[in-house]
């Protein structure tokens, strides 16, 4: 099956005949294609009981490679482990109208930080309010750019606490079934954003005003200790996997989409390789962008005591279990990679790493 790796490589040549790149563009073109070869270097692992050497290559750790993200989201979910509390959490979306696209594609660093700052206090706000909750929740928010046939769509994935604590130190809880009104949600939601754009000078039709906006809440989750799990499948996505992709042939790349207009059914695209490159281009984060951050009660001032009183207040008595490395990779791929394959009684270990060429 191909990979994007091999789309870049065939065909990312003469797309730079036609398109200038971004440097943070050609930063992310250049660490897929050099994923896992010699150009950034390699690492030799020896077995401490016969001395078998195992050569591998480095990965590049983009978070824009498909490669690279089953463990760098592995180790995130680990370490949010310890904010997770014993209690019903909702998952909240946010889109963007296609209306405001071109405007936030333009002005991606300034448009980004304000969407999340617009849900943020939406949620924060609403939630304050007796009449719907009347307490401050926990929130996690992850930005995608992307629809499932590439195109530009920006949109936030929010994964809220079924409660909150309260201005005078105690927990309440959400209805169990019920977050926030969506239609509520919404219209916030929509004066928050247009003022906060309009503020910076970013302009966009006044029609908005009156177009009904798009929030999804989904119900609950099964519990606590899936939420993260969860959540990891939306924290390290990228804007398409290789496992989507499944032709490359005579220019041109076919790979699986979900239309989630018709029925949620699976399709195919075919796409010329120049369009199929553009449009992974076009969600190619600005340099050093936060696209996951948290608020309410996982706000980073003070954390630490408001969490433990968190914990305290719902009963979340849970022991947190973390993994080391290799307990991880036995987990997700069903296999020791530590075993020796040689002698298959000692382990391997890093020993040394080879210069890139």
């Amino acid at each position: 099956m191909p990979e994007l790796q091999d789309i870049l490589r065939q065909h990312i040549g003469a797309y730079r005949e036609k398109h200038v790149l971004t440097p943070q563009q050609a930063k992310v073109v250049y660490a897929i294609l050099n994923c896992r070869t010699a150009s950034l270097g390699a690492h030799i692992d020896r077995c401490d009981e016969c001395g078998f050497e195992k050569h591998s290559y480095n990965s590049c750790r983009n978070r824009h490679c498909p490669k690279c993200q089953t463990l760098l989201k592995e180790d995130w979910i680990d370490r949010q482990q310890n904010n997770l509390l014993d209690r019903p959490y909702f998952h909240v979306v946010f889109t963007v109208p296609a209306e405001l696209r071109p405007a936030f594609f333009q002005n991606q660093r300034l448009a980004y930080d304000l969407l999340f700052k617009a849900v943020s206090e939406t949620l924060l706000e609403l939630c304050a309010n007796e009449k719907h909750l009347g307490a401050r929740p926990g929130i996690t928010t992850i930005l995608h750019t992307w629809g499932q046939n590439l195109s530009y769509h920006p949109h936030l994935h929010c994964v809220v606490t079924g409660g909150g604590l309260t201005g005078n130190g105690t927990w309440r809880d959400s209805r169990k079934k019920f977050f926030l009104p969506v239609k509520v949600l919404a219209k916030k939601f929509r004066g928050k954003l247009l003022y906060l754009l309009g503020k910076e000078g970013i302009c966009f039709d006044r029609g908005l005003y009156k177009k009904d906006w798009v929030v999804y809440c989904k119900p609950p989750f099964g519990g606590a200790q899936k939420v993260f799990d969860y959540l990891g499948r939306y924290t390290h996505r990228v804007a398409i996997s290789n496992n989507r992709i499944l032709k490359l042939e005579d220019g041109s790349v076919t790979f699986r989409w979900r239309d989630y207009a018709d029925n949620n059914k699976q399709k195919l695209m075919t796409l010329s390789a120049e369009e199929f490159i553009r449009r992974f281009l076009m969600h190619v984060l600005p340099s050093g962008f936060r696209k996951i951050r948290h608020s309410g009660i996982f706000a980073s001032r003070d954390k630490g005591k408001r969490l433990a009183l968190c914990k305290r207040l719902t009963g979340t008595w849970f022991v947190v279990k973390h993994e080391f490395a290799e307990q991880r990779l036995e987990r997700i791929f069903g296999q020791n990679f530590n075993l020796c394959p040689c002698c298959g009684l000692g382990h391997l270990s890093r020993a040394s790493p080879i210069t890139a060429n």
